[in-house]
């Protein structure tokens, strides 16, 4: 990417080219939220988070097997996943509201790719190339969300059979519902809100792991179930 690339451009980037994939049949089924981790924004020198779009072809089903010729150099990460009951607009949603806003949560793997070789990647890069987005797997069962500590679920993220991280939800932002606010807000700068029954990946517990053909994860969360894809 061209280093002068601004994240105004980089955005319109992706936009275009979710544009071009609704045109071409596919459908918007949700939003991923990236860069939630004080140590990824460190990385890349940013003080913010980044966004994409999930489309309703990155669905991999609980246990299924991500088709390893569509990916690249794929990494999984284990996060938190809001389904919403109402619609989200900004640019003034707060925690709470995000609370209220939700029908449930469940456990959910992102399967994070990138074009970049050897994933060396600036902010523009990955916010262009639809925040680095895959697939992804929700499984566990729906969990309200007054139910639970969202701040204190803990993740355990196992890749054949051995554990490679852990985490909780607290990494993310401090609560992967401020996450959740977060995006809301931002996507006002481009008139889009966030709709009841969309699928809000709320940011990664834990470093991603990389991922080749053959691989199998499972991440177990506390409360709220466990989920599992194959490569």
């Amino acid at each position: 990417m061209d280093a002068e690339l601004s994240i105004q451009e980089a955005y319109a980037i992706q936009l275009e080219n979710i544009h071009r994939k609704l045109v071409q049949g596919q459908k918007v089924v949700g939003k991923k939220i990236g860069l939630t981790s004080l140590a990824m924004q460190n990385l890349l020198g940013v003080n913010e988070p980044d966004y994409g779009h999930l489309l309703d072809c990155m669905v991999v089903e609980n246990g299924g097997k991500v088709p390893n010729e569509k990916v690249m150099q794929p990494k999984v990460e284990g996060e938190i996943a809001f389904i919403l009951k109402k619609d989200l607009k900004g640019p003034n949603v707060t925690t709470l509201d995000v609370l209220q806003a939700t029908e449930y949560i469940v456990p959910a793997l992102e399967i994070v790719d990138s074009r970049i070789q050897d994933w060396k990647i600036k902010l523009t890069d990955t916010v262009a190339d639809n925040a680095s987005s895959g697939f992804y797997v929700l499984g566990g069962k729906p969990v309200k969300i007054d139910e639970v500590d969202l701040k204190l679920i803990g993740m355990v993220l196992a890749k054949n059979g051995e554990i490679v991280n852990t985490g909780v939800g607290a990494a993310a932002l401090g609560n992967p519902a401020s996450c959740v606010a977060w995006l809301a807000n931002k996507l006002f700068e481009f008139d889009i809100s966030l709709r009841a029954g969309e699928v809000i990946l709320s940011g990664a517990l834990s470093a991603a792991v990389e991922a080749k053909a053959g691989d199998a994860f499972t991440a177990k969360f506390a409360h709220l179930g466990e989920v599992s894809v194959q490569f």
